[in-house]
């Protein structure tokens, strides 16, 4: 199948690309084994996984886990050293085996990402195009930088000039988009906009998308699927509530948020509530999992060692004898020093 192209009617298909279309009830993408290999260590190992027409997958990871190097593997700008990558049914070559490397129906935006100076951005968006007019004008109100189109792209904010080369990648037609740390680097006005953005491309113009973040609130919100990366190897899959509230470890804990790892000499404490069992393990609560009150019989007794206010929220860090846990709750209700209770449903324990 062709690129989509203004200019070969013929062969041109609709776009945006259509989620029940051509590749209906099968994979869009399939990762199998792949594997790369950089001065003696794997950077990625053994990854393997599928995803389907505008799933929306995201990886997860400290830095150095590979999550750049596997985005780069399946945008065919990275030679895998083992596996393979199968797009639209068919195998994506890397640079070893292409004089430009890149799959025409894939997507990759860079975090580095740049734009020619001293261009009108309605000529930086013209250089790749292969959209017809109306197509186009479609895909810059959804970038949200139709009013843009006039100016030089050195007039331009990070934010603008951030869609500005996401709208260029996306008059090439990708039926995949791979965003590596879109959010990074952005104020709180542009951020908000790109995942306006990042959203729409999903929902209005039917493309599949895989981002990568470190900023847990983009992830949790935005995926239908979360891969979680360690030293090149996937360590947890799952949906995002799954991730968020069942991590494997500490380490998955950790990327998305605040927790509270009780040790097994302090939960017996927490052991006395109805539902929660000792067996052997560890027991990982999110702080707002937690109800705090006034002290009371069948509740766990603490006493609070401070409280910070974060604009929408409180959070307390409470000692139960001599554990500290972190409480966030929406009430500002105690002050430092004050005896409380805690009370915490069985449903919100996960042991590790």
């Amino acid at each position: 199948m062709g690129i989509l192209s203004k200019f070969d009617p013929e062969q041109r298909l609709s776009w945006p690309y259509k989620a029940d279309g051509l590749f209906s009830g099968m994979a869009l993408l399939t990762v199998s084994a792949i594997a790369k290999k950089e001065k003696e260590q794997y950077t990625v190992k053994d990854i393997s996984f599928t995803q389907k027409s505008l799933q929306k997958i995201a990886i997860a990871g400290e830095t150095g886990s590979g999550k750049t190097t596997l985005l780069k593997m399946i945008a065919g700008l990275v030679q895998p050293d083992a596996g393979e990558i199968i797009f639209e049914q068919e195998r994506v070559v890397g640079p070893y085996e292409k004089l430009l490397p890149g799959h025409p129906r894939i997507g990759y935006l860079s975090q580095y990402f740049e734009l020619r100076n001293n261009y009108r951005v309605e000529e930086e968006l013209e250089s790749k195009n292969l959209l017809t007019e109306e197509e186009a004008n479609n895909l810059y109100s959804v970038c949200r930088i139709d009013h843009l189109l006039k100016r030089k792209t050195d007039q331009l904010s990070g934010g603008e000039k951030q869609r500005i080369a996401l709208a260029r990648l996306l008059t090439t037609a990708p039926a995949l988009l791979l965003l590596d740390e879109p959010f990074s680097n952005l104020d709180a006005a542009h951020k908000s906009i790109i995942k306006s953005v990042i959203h729409d491309i999903g929902e209005k113009l039917k493309i599949s998308c895989i981002l990568v973040s470190h900023e847990a609130a983009d992830i949790l919100s935005w995926a239908d699927t979360i891969l979680v990366l360690k030293n090149g190897r996937v360590i947890q899959q799952a949906e995002p509530e799954k991730v968020y509230s069942q991590p494997v470890n500490d380490y998955c804990a950790g990327l998305f948020g605040d927790y509270n790892l009780i040790n097994i000499n302090h939960a017996k404490h927490f052991a006395t509530m109805p539902g929660i069992h000792l067996n052997g393990k560890q027991l990982l609560v999110r702080p707002e999992h937690f109800t705090i009150s006034k002290a009371n019989s069948g509740m766990i007794s603490g006493t609070v060692q401070k409280v910070l206010f974060w604009g929408s929220y409180f959070t307390y860090d409470v000692m139960v004898d001599q554990e500290l846990i972190k409480i966030k709750t929406l009430n500002n209700t105690f002050n430092a020093g004050d005896p409380v209770g805690l009370s915490l449903s069985p449903t919100d324990v996960w042991y590790i």
